[in-house]
This record gives C-alpha cells, sequence and structure tokens, in this order.
C-alpha cells in the first residue's frame, strides 16, 4: 500500500469510450475514466519544446498510475508539497528526482526528505524558513549541508490568471535582496522561482513576473543558478480557449535569456494543470431533474470542487443510448450531499431532454478533480477505468473533427 494514495492504483478496466462504460456497467456511483495516452501526449509536448526542465506538481492529481506514465514519457523531476507528496513519489517512483517546493515547512518534513529520500531542493521565501531548512539539513555534529539547492519564492501579479496566487507566498522582489544573499551564502546552487496563478491565459504573465525577477536580481548582485517560472500554464475548458502553449514557451525563453545568471544556469517550469487535465473525466448519472436543476451522484465534496467553489465551467456531454438531437440548454447542478453549497451554477450545457437515469460525462477534470474527492455525508466512491478515446477538449491535437462538447456520442455498447 502507498503511503499516500488518494488515487488507488489498480489493474484498470479497459474501454474504448464512456458510452462503453456506461453500456458494460451501468454504474451507480461516479467513474473516473483515465486516458493515460493523453497525459503521456502532455508531457511529451513539454519535455520536448519546453526550453528548459519540467517539474511535474503532483498536487495537481497524484495518481501513482499517472505518475508512472508521466515517468515513461520523459518526466524524471517532481514538485512535491509535503512529505506524504515526498513519500509518495518516492515509493511509485524511486529514481526520480524530488524538489520540495512548498514555501512552508515542518523541520520535520525537511529533515525526513533530506535524510531519508534524498530530496535536496527546497524552496523559501523569508529568513525563518532559510534557518529552518539550514538547521533541519544539517549533521548530528551541527554541520551544515553542502549540497543545498534552495529556491527564492518571489511574490508576482497574478493578473492575467483565472485563480490568483498571490497572496500567500513570496517575498516582494524588491525586498529580496538580503534574503537572496543569505540563501546564496548557504547553497550550493542558488534558484528564484515564483507562480503567476492557475490558468494564465496570456504568456504576458511570464514576462512580467521574470522582468520583476531580473531586477531583483541584478539589485541583489548574486549569481543565480536555477530560475523556475513555476506553473500556470493553462488548459482548455469552455469560455476559456488560450493560444497555444508554444508562445508561452516563446516568451519565456526570450526573456530568461536576458537574466543576469550564471551561464550553467537551468530554467525550470512546474506544469501541474497543463500535464493532467486531459488524462481524466467523470461519468455521473443524474438521479433528479427539476426544471434547469439536475441533480448528480458527484458534486462539491467530490471531483467538482473548482466547479462549486471557484465557478469553474467543464465541458459536458449526454451519454445516451438512442442518441437523440434535441437542441441544447443550460443547466446547473446539484451534488449528492445534503448540503446547498454542494451547487455547480454551469452553465453547463446539455440536451434539454436529459433526464433522470442518463448519464453524462464531464470532462477535463484529471488536475484538481478525483484528487479533491472526500467522502463527506457516505458519498465518495468512485471507480477507476480506462478509455482509448480522445479527451473532450485538448490542447495537444487537432480536435476539430470530433463530437462539440454538448453532443450527444452515437455509439452505444462499444468498450
Amino acid at each position: 500500500m502507498f503511503p499516500y494514495a488518494p488515487w488507488r492504483s489498480l489493474a484498470l478496466r479497459k474501454f474504448h469510450n464512456a458510452l462503453g462504460v456506461a453500456a458494460a456497467t451501468r454504474p451507480t456511483s461516479p467513474v473516473t475514466l483515465v486516458r493515460p495516452h493523453a497525459a503521456a501526449r502532455a508531457a511529451r509536448f513539454f519535455t520536448e519544446r519546453f526550453p528548459g526542465k519540467c517539474l511535474y506538481a503532483v498536487k495537481a492529481n497524484p495518481s501513482p498510475d499517472l505518475l508512472r506514465t508521466l515517468w515513461s514519457s520523459g518526466v524524471t523531476h517532481f514538485d512535491v508539497a509535503s512529505i506524504n507528496e515526498v513519500r509518495l513519489v518516492r515509493a511509485v517512483l524511486p529514481e526520480a528526482t524530488l524538489c520540495f517546493m512548498h514555501p512552508v515547512k515542518s523541520a520535520e518534513a525537511v529533515t525526513e526528505a533530506y535524510f531519508e529520500h534524498g530530496v535536496r531542493t527546497f524552496s523559501l521565501d523569508c529568513q525563518e524558513e532559510l534557518d529552518k531548512i539550514v538547521a533541519a539539513t544539517s549533521s548530528s555534529e551541527g554541520v551544515a549541508a553542502d549540497d543545498l539547492w534552495l529556491c527564492v519564492r518571489m511574490r508576482v501579479s497574478s493578473e492575467h490568471s483565472k485563480l490568483s496566487l498571490a497572496s500567500k507566498f513570496g517575498i516582494r522582489p524588491e525586498d529580496s535582496a538580503p534574503l537572496l544573499m543569505a540563501a546564496r551564502q548557504a547553497s550550493d546552487a542558488l534558484g528564484v522561482c515564483f507562480h503567476v496563478g492557475s490558468q494564465a491565459m496570456a504568456p504576458q504573465a511570464y514576462v512580467d513576473a521574470i522582468r520583476l525577477v531580473r531586477k531583483a536580481i541584478a539589485e541583489a548582485a548574486v549569481t543565480v543558478d536555477v530560475v523556475d517560472v513555476g506553473g500556470g500554464f493553462p488548459s482548455v475548458y469552455p469560455g476559456m480557449e488560450p493560444t497555444a502553449l508554444q508562445h508561452y514557451f516563446d516568451v519565456i525563453e526570450r526573456e530568461y535569456e536576458d537574466m543576469p545568471i550564471s551561464y550553467s544556469a537551468e530554467l525550470w517550469c512546474e506544469p501541474g494543470r497543463a500535464f493532467s487535465a486531459e488524462y481524466a473525466s467523470v461519468l455521473v448519472r443524474v438521479e433528479q431533474k427539476k426544471g434547469e436543476i439536475l441533480y448528480i451522484n458527484d458534486g462539491a465534496y467530490g471531483s467538482l470542487f473548482d466547479a462549486a467553489h471557484v465557478n469553474w465551467r467543464f465541458p459536458t456531454r449526454l451519454i445516451r443510448p438512442e442518441g437523440g438531437d434535441a437542441p441544447e440548454a443550460e443547466f446547473s447542478f446539484f451534488g449528492p450531499t445534503c448540503d446547498d453549497i454542494d451547487f455547480m451554477a454551469g452553465p453547463f450545457l446539455l440536451p434539454e431532454d436529459v433526464r433522470a437515469g442518463d448519464y453524462i460525462e464531464i470532462g477535463m477534470l484529471g488536475a484538481y478533480g478525483a484528487a479533491m474527492r472526500t467522502a463527506f455525508n457516505g458519498f465518495g466512491d468512485s471507480e477507476t477505468v480506462e478509455v482509448e478515446d480522445e479527451p473532450m477538449a485538448s490542447l495537444y491535437v487537432d480536435l476539430t473533427e470530433r463530437p462539440g462538447t454538448g453532443d450527444v456520442v452515437p455509439i452505444f455498447g462499444q468498450n
């Protein structure tokens, strides 16, 4: 058993698509549909085209099967944010390089990560955290470690992103010189890192951030060995269609080349959503229909946390044996628990004749979807199966010939 396993790692049953799953199993609980080929494609895209090193942000989806898929597709470095994520990745991928990028860690977590799991890279955003890391990685005789890679987290704007990450972590670049100098003295390799926010909709987010960090490095007059531009790389959702990822890579490379850094410096990024969003969807059942509200068997305490709490919209399609050609309508969802806040406003587009007993596939839930599932109110059971078809949206493949997100899939019983 894995030390940290919000996702079970099983020999998965395979089907062609959601329709095949519904036909063969008639599930009464939500079913997570995983597409390893989609995650592998995303990983290869980044590892082949990003002008630096790619770390997968494990928090987006800690599935052991996904971790193995990414490893086999060329991802060897992982951004871990807790000691349980450290233990998980080390157990699943013994040879992986782990970078502990949460800026606030317990001393016990740092000590275990360093001495038991071989972690050498840690982030920080204040002198107190630097002192903690140095103390927690020193020998029993008090000799400080000489092999630390320390990344100073800078606070940058999230104005171009759908979800802000600008208020909890990071030192202001204009205040960072003393910390950069202190971290330089304590490290074998000094890095700077930042996060522009989740689902950055414009490459300009990275331009603005890198220029702020460039100025801070110059003012501190330190030698920097790592520039980590963090995550924020977007995926495709209804109403959120970003420009091609290559445009992000191009502006990052251009701005990076102008930074005052060592000749051997490394450029890093930490995709989470961009690697995992297309990996999974969820098949749910309609339990009741009341006007324009559908009561379904997954919700805010399950894989639809983002839909409920940050009004995130996901692509949806009706899964029904006989098909149909009813016009689309806008629906909201209530989840299965007793709470009023178990509500997803949408709008979610589905044929207007959707009814109780129908199945709905909700796409792009590989990131922050099933990983957020709880067992609140006695709900939370979810089987995981593998499907072979393409995700409902993609930044990595041309889907112009595929059905739209509101279309009824016409072939029933294929598996």
